[in-house]
Order: structure tokens, then C-alpha cells, then sequence
């Protein structure tokens, strides 16, 4: 039903991924070509996860020059694992290692030439864009997040900037998969009140012992069409951060010892 729009890139030894369905400039990135070193090699972005931070500034310079992002001064946030959203301006913006006074985890502009971003190491990173509209999005999409509806936050946030459902495109990038994501039946229950029993049955497997294998990321494309976006305008990335670790961080796989990636998107 969705389709993978995605392509990697490789530009001096900078590993990123690109969805053809996105028009505006973004990536996003894996744990490959960067000067970190130990669980956190090599392209950790996280500036909280103990590496130094000279290391830190050397990937997002190497980041900058591969994909041609502005990374100096972007929009990023202290990630709660809730769904309010940052509506960001130029003001917004902040370099590296400023601490940033934003808890929040979805972020959407309409500014121009504004970078936005957000996190992953396992958990679901959405961009959307509304080229049309010049209005563009980033969520991040751990399972309490999505079953608070971000997506719906950020889909509000962007129509009142000015973007119809409609028009706009959605990447949804690396993260863990339905062979990997094993959950209690507790989040099964509020997956259900979040796109409906029926169409959570449809992306749930019981693999007995109270546990089941649940698709997060088509949970959330679902919820997208809910919202009235249209299915050939979502791509979703196949790519299971914990099955392929070598290229992506993993928090599950490392039991929290790990770097970060990002996914970032500039009009």
C-alpha cells in the first residue's frame, strides 16, 4: 500500500538517507562516517550521550558538507516522549550544545531556510512537507508519543501555517520494525484506541507470554490517512534499526549504550 521511496546516499564516506517523495532538502542520517569512537561510533549526533564535544561538532560538519543542511543553527528540542509540537521561527534556531529550552517532540515551520530536526535510536522519525504551502515538519514518534497523536499535532500545526492534509508528503524514516518491536498488552490496548481495533489487529502478531510483535510505523502511516493524508504520498523506510545496528543505532539492541541519529528537513 505505502510505497519506499527512500535511496541512500554516500558522500565522503557520510552514509544518509533521502526520500524521493520529499522536495524539500532533509536526511536522514546513520551511524556511519563520523568521528565518534567506542558505542558511539562513528556519526553520533547526540550531544548527550557522553561523547565529546569535539567529536560532535566534527559529524555535524561532516553532515553539513554531504548533504548540504545547515546545521550551525537549527530548531531541536528535548525529546518527552509527548505530543506537543514547536511552531519555529528564525528566533528558534540555537548552535550546538546550547541548552535548549524546548521539551517537546514534533517541531513545524514555515520559515524559510530554518532547519528543523529530531532524534531517533529506535523510535519512529517523520518528516513532512507541504511544498505547496512552504510548510514543512519533524516528529518524533516513540510509541507514547504516537499513541498521544502527535502526527494528528503536527498535521493541526501545519494547516494552521497554512498546508491542506492533502498536500502533504511524508517520509517515514529508519526505526525498529515489526520483526523487532516486542511490546506488552498493554500498548496493544492503547494502539487500539489510537487508529481503532480493526486496524491494529492488522499490524499485530501475539508471540505468547503476554508479548506481541506490533508494527509502530505503519501504525503511524495509518494514522495519517485517518487525518486525510493520502497513501501515495507516504513512504516508509523498510529498514529495522535493531536487524541492521551496524548501520543505525539501536537503543534496544545496546540496552541504551548508543548514539543518536537524526533527521533533519530545511525549506
Amino acid at each position: 500500500m505505502y510505497k519506499n521511496l527512500f535511496s541512500d546516499n554516500a558522500k565522503d564516506g557520510v552514509t544518509f538517507l533521502t526520500s524521493e517523495n520529499i522536495r524539500a532538502r532533509h536526511a536522514f542520517t546513520t551511524r556511519l562516517g563520523g568521528a565518534s569512537e567506542g558505542h558511539l561510533a562513528s556519526l553520533n549526533l547526540g550531544e548527550n550521550r557522553g561523547d565529546t564535544p569535539e567529536n560532535v561538532l566534527e559529524n555535524y560538519r561532516r553532515l553539513s558538507a554531504a548533504t548540504g543542511i545547515d546545521t550551525d543553527r537549527m530548531v531541536y528540542t528535548n525529546q518527552i516522549h509527548e505530543a506537543t509540537i514547536l511552531t519555529a521561527r528564525r528566533e528558534n534556531a540555537q548552535g550546538h550544545f546550547e541548552p535548549t529550552p524546548y521539551k517537546c517532540d514534533g517541531i513545524v515551520t514555515s520559515e524559510s531556510a530554518l532547519t528543523i530536526s529530531c532524534f531517533t535510536a529506535d523510535c519512529v522519525p517523520v518528516l513532512l512537507c507541504d511544498e505547496r504551502a512552504g510548510v514543512i515538519g519533524a516528529a518524533h514518534c516513540g510509541w507514547r508519543g504516537s499513541v498521544s497523536d502527535i502526527l494528528k499535532n503536527a498535521v493541526s500545526a501545519m494547516c494552521a501555517l497554512g498546508a491542506a492534509p492533502e498536500d502533504i508528503n511524508v517520509a517515514i524514516g529508519p526505526a525498529i520494525g515489526f520483526c523487532c518491536f516486542e511490546v506488552g498488552a498493554e500498548v496493544v490496548r492503547v494502539c487500539e484506541a489510537y487508529i481503532g481495533a480493526a486496524a491494529c489487529a492488522k499490524l499485530v502478531q501475539a508471540k505468547g507470554g503476554g508479548k506481541f510483535r506490533l508494527d509502530l510505523k505503519a501504525a503511524n502511516a495509518e494514522r495519517l490517512l485517518q487525518l486525510g493524508l493520502l497513501a501515495e504520498h507516504i513512504s516508509i523506510s523498510p529498514d529495522c534499526t535493531m536487524c541492521s545496528h551496524e548501520k543505525y543505532f539501536s537503543h534496544r539492541h545496546t540496552e541504551g549504550q548508543r548514539g543518536s541519529q537524526g533527521a533533519f528537513i530545511t525549506l
